[in-house]
């Protein structure tokens, strides 16, 4: 008898430990609620715990990830408003994913983006329900956005177009939104809200960043460990990317983020360039982002 009961819960601690073996996301949340006056901390921790839950817990796609494949990435709740009459906050988030680079220590990355203008409900003790079907509210349609944009960015990094069907899985939630009339998915409501997020990386205008995310990181950084010159100059060749998006939308939001995720991580890659290289690499960044030039100016810098 014992032994039988030993048997189910093996059964039951392997069939658990493979579910969590197959989630797509390892994510960090955070919320911050310190301007809001006199706010019940408790309905904060408690929307920290269901979004970590949520994130982390639902399946999101139907690929199988590995516990170290895991996508490492962070949420940071920025709460500005809140009524405890109809449990409504407005405030800011902002979203940070990584990746390893290849055979190293390093981590690199992908998306450090800040959306000023989320707004939802939340009463404390709600469980958030997934559905791909169904719009269930406006706080996992924001989840569900920003989860499938954080696996299809990944994806694309290491093979070409890799981030297809998720990004086709984040169109769907947009769409589902706008059918809300809720702000902040609007087509054409402002160029940095999620439905310009989500063009950014599908339309045809804005493709090329696509091609720099899997160039810049599985030809050029993931190289770099067996020939850091190889891989840095496919990066060099890569970032005439941006170029052709400036040239097209100077004002896409594809730029800004490509910016917020990687300027910093150029400098140090250029560190031991040749001063060639160094010269085209600032001419094209500081063409594109003029208001850098301080930063920038880093890159040219000889290092010894």
């Amino acid at each position: 008898m014992k032994r039988g009961i030993f048997t189910i819960l093996l059964l039951l601690a392997t069939s658990l430990w493979v579910v969590a073996d197959e989630m797509e996301l390892n994510c960090d949340v955070e919320v911050n609620a310190q301007q809001v006056a006199n706010a019940n901390k408790e309905v904060f921790d408690a929307l920290k715990d269901a979004i970590s839950e949520y994130m982390n817990s639902t399946k999101w796609t139907d690929a199988h990830f590995a516990i170290n494949e895991r996508i490492q990435c962070k949420l940071f709740f920025a709460i500005k408003e809140y009524n405890d009459g109809t449990n409504q906050m407005k405030g800011e988030l902002t979203i940070q994913s990584q990746r390893p680079v290849y055979n190293s220590s390093y981590t690199t990355t992908l998306i450090n983006f800040k959306d000023t203008k989320i707004d939802f409900t939340y009463q404390s003790g709600e469980q958030l329900v997934f559905s791909q079907q169904e719009w269930q509210s406006s706080l996992t349609g924001l989840l569900n956005f920003y989860a499938y944009l954080i696996i299809a960015i990944d994806c694309d990094t290491f093979a070409p177009n890799g981030g297809d069907p998720y990004y086709d899985q984040a169109a769907a939630v947009v769409r589902m939104a706008q059918s809300t009339g809720e702000s902040g998915w609007k087509a054409f409501e402002d160029n940095k809200n999620r439905s310009a997020v989500l063009s950014a990386y599908t339309d045809k205008a804005t493709a090329p960043i696509r091609t720099l995310l899997y160039d810049y990181h599985r030809q050029g950084l993931d190289q770099m460990v067996v020939s850091v010159d190889k891989g840095r100059n496919t990066i060099t060749k890569t970032l005439d990317n941006l170029k052709k998006i400036y040239d097209v939308q100077p004002m896409s939001v594809a730029l800004s983020m490509f910016r917020d995720a990687k300027l910093d991580e150029l400098i140090n890659v250029y560190s031991k360039a040749n001063t060639s290289e160094k010269q085209q690499v600032y001419d094209l960044l500081s063409e594109i982002y003029p208001t850098e030039l301080e930063r920038l100016k880093k890159i040219k810098e000889e290092t010894y």
